[in-house]
């Protein structure tokens, strides 16, 4: 898995991409808040790792650009600071990390805590998965909607997107059920 890791600490950058590293994990490496934001907009990364104090943008402020987007992909934000305290764990959660751990870090902790990241980034990718999933009616093919009602898929689909349809014959419906219709002047009770 693709991690960011944003430190503006050189020896402390790579000392934790190193265990990173040995964890199995591929490390893309930030000096500061501006590149790691610079990485963020070339691809998605689902783990980001970064310190709180950096040059700018700072942890928080790079994790508030984060949950700003509207991308679909979920990012995980472990937020790494050199001061606890309940006031710094609020302030950290307030702006949208996931997760919080102090320096020195921990490689025990932060290896416990990824375990944690992985964990949830699969629920939420089974979660999306789930959500992806349309019940649909397997004689009329109608969908239905989060509101239990059930609607045809046409109406569907256009409500939650700019598509419109226009409608055809599968070849093999029209044999079966159109070809006698037109052959024959129109079908039912016609002449």
């Amino acid at each position: 898995m693709n991690l960011l890791l944003a430190e503006d600490d050189a020896v402390a950058r790579m000392t934790l991409a190193a265990v990173l590293r040995g964890l199995g994990y591929e490390v893309t490496e930030a000096e500061h808040g501006g590149e790691a934001w610079a990485n963020l907009q070339l691809g998605h990364f689902p783990i980001v790792i970064s310190d709180w104090q950096m040059p700018e943008a700072s942890g928080p402020e790079l994790c508030r650009r984060i949950r700003a987007r509207t991308d679909e992909r979920y990012t995980y934000f472990l937020l790494v600071t050199a001061t606890g305290g309940k006031q710094r764990y609020l302030e950290g959660m307030e702006a949208g990390a996931d997760d919080f751990i102090t320096k020195p870090v921990d490689m025990e902790e932060l290896r416990a805590r990824l375990k944690v990241a992985d964990r949830i980034l699969g629920l939420r990718r089974h979660v999306q998965h789930l959500e992806g999933l349309l019940p649909i009616c397997a004689y009329c093919k109608r969908i239905r909607d989060a509101a239990e009602q059930w609607e045809s898929i046409e109406r569907y689909v256009e409500a939650r997107s700019d598509e419109q349809f226009s409608h055809g014959y599968w070849p093999e419906c029209y044999e079966k059920h159109v070809r006698a219709q037109v052959e024959g002047g129109g079908g039912r009770g016609g002449r």
